[in-house]
């Protein structure tokens, strides 16, 4: 496996959650703890998968995923939005930015890593 997956996420404890549900896995994690991080993560180099918090500082996800469907080194990368939004429409203006799926918070930890697994097994071409 050692897949690279790319945390971004701003709060502490949703990032607990995020690396205890994955890091049993073989996946070699990186974090990013705001948008501008994320970006810069994202420039460095491939990346297999990320798990993308919407709502964040210096950058938005939104933004984050536009710029990651532009990058080519990463621009096939599966994004998964993992937010609060769930108001009617959010999931559409979430997909539209460039995410491939999305999953509302609070995460659940259980269903994280077969998400992440199946998206990954369907990977972009």
């Amino acid at each position: 496996m050692n897949e690279k997956i790319l945390l971004v996420e701003d709060d502490p404890i949703n990032m607990r959650l995020l690396k205890m549900a994955l890091r049993g896995k073989g996946y070699q994690l990186l974090e990013a703890t705001d948008g501008q991080t994320a970006v810069d993560l994202i420039a460095r180099g491939p990346l297999d998968f990320i798990v993308l918090d919407i709502q964040l500082p210096k950058v938005s996800g939104l933004d984050v995923a536009r710029q990651v469907r532009n990058n080519p080194t990463n621009k096939n990368v599966p994004i998964l939005a993992v937010t609060a939004y769930a108001m009617k429409g959010d999931k559409n203006r979430i997909l539209a930015a460039g995410c491939d799926a999305y999953m509302a918070k609070p995460i659940n930890t259980h269903q994280l890593p077969i998400v992440v697994a199946q998206m990954l097994a369907q990977r972009r071409p």
